[in-house]
């Protein structure tokens, strides 16, 4: 479980500064009970994001099966994906 908390904290510790792995391994030391992955978001094909921002999305992961698929029930998510959303050139 994620609670709505560690989400809006998540996700402002991510857009103070330009996303990166180095902001993503900072957001695994501060919470290491969630799994964190990083990509970009034109990667992420098949799910909804659950909070958009300026310059990432972040997606909702449920592994409860052995079995990693996206989510948007915090209740059940195991980890985030950070998105990095890509600027049109």
């Amino acid at each position: 479980m994620i609670t709505g908390e560690q989400l809006d904290r998540i996700g402002e510790l991510a857009a103070a500064e330009p996303i990166s792995s180095t902001v993503v391994d900072r957001l695994r030391s501060r919470f290491p009970d969630i799994h964190f992955t990083y990509c970009m978001d034109d990667d992420v094909v098949a799910a909804s994001p659950l909070l958009e921002y300026p310059a990432f999305n972040l997606y909702l992961i449920d592994s409860r099966n052995h079995c990693l698929c996206f989510t948007q029930n915090a209740e059940v998510a195991t980890g985030v994906v950070l998105a990095e959303i890509e600027e049109e050139q």
